[in-house]
């Protein structure tokens, strides 16, 4: 059988169109990346995101996905004046600061992540952060003494650096202070606090997952029940919070 021009058409349309559709149905079909970073392949942070695959194209939205630091706590700290701080792509740092003696990029976000979510990170040469950047790390993460000295040497005081969101300052004020055990808390939040491991465990009867997992997202999926684990493990916060 011959087929003509218009019958040859319908049918590549409908099997283009189709596959799309069934493709779509069944998950295979994306028209956007998912911004996943890759993980540590061994060692003691197996399993857990790794910095240096950060890369220009991300947004501050994809590195709190990925590592659990909050978009409004980057934008704060590279001072990004945005009402969605999500949505800021990591390469504009390289435009807005492309007059400074010191280059601020994504190196420096994955310098920045690194540190504040307690991953390593292998230095290649000289990454410089914002002052108000190092400042913000002193405060909230647990440093060396080699990394506080490379931190105070390679701080930069940005010219004509834009205040961040007001907003954003509010609420990573308000996070420093809060010490409550919310459906958005992560396991390291509730470490960083204080509350020992060793606490955490006896409560839910299990090894603690990768502690970037929330603790409610954690129970449900191991079928705990948040409602009973959440009082248990606020009382130990309770205990060690000044």
């Amino acid at each position: 059988m011959t087929l003509t021009s218009k019958p040859l058409a319908v049918i590549v349309l409908v099997i283009l169109f189709g596959g799309i559709l069934f493709s779509s149905g069944m998950g295979w079909w994306q028209t956007e990346s998912t911004k996943e970073a890759a993980t540590f392949s061994e060692g003691e942070f197996a399993g857990l995101p790794n910095p240096a695959d950060i890369r220009g194209s991300y947004t501050f939205g994809d590195v709190e996905n990925n590592f659990g630091v909050p978009a409004v706590t980057l934008a704060q700290a590279f001072g990004v004046a945005s009402d969605n701080p999500s949505a800021f792509s990591v390469k504009e740092l390289e435009t807005i600061y492309a007059d400074q003696e010191f280059e601020i990029g994504t190196s420096s976000v994955r310098l920045f992540t690194a540190l504040y979510a307690g991953l390593p990170y292998e230095i290649a040469g000289d990454l410089y952060l914002p002052k108000r950047a190092v400042e913000m790390l002193k405060s909230h993460a647990t440093l060396t003494a080699e990394q506080t000295v490379y931190l105070d040497e390679h701080a930069v005081i940005l010219e004509n650096q834009p205040a961040p969101v007001t907003q954003a300052e509010e609420h990573t004020e308000a996070e420093s202070t809060d010490r409550t055990l919310k459906g958005k808390t992560t396991f390291k939040e509730v470490l960083d606090w204080g509350v020992s491991q060793e606490a955490i465990e006896s409560i839910l009867g299990i090894p603690i997952p990768n502690p970037l997992t929330k603790v409610k997202d954690y129970c449900i999926e191991q079928g705990l029940d948040f409602e009973v684990v959440r009082p248990a493990i606020q009382a130990e916060i309770d205990k060690v919070t000044p």
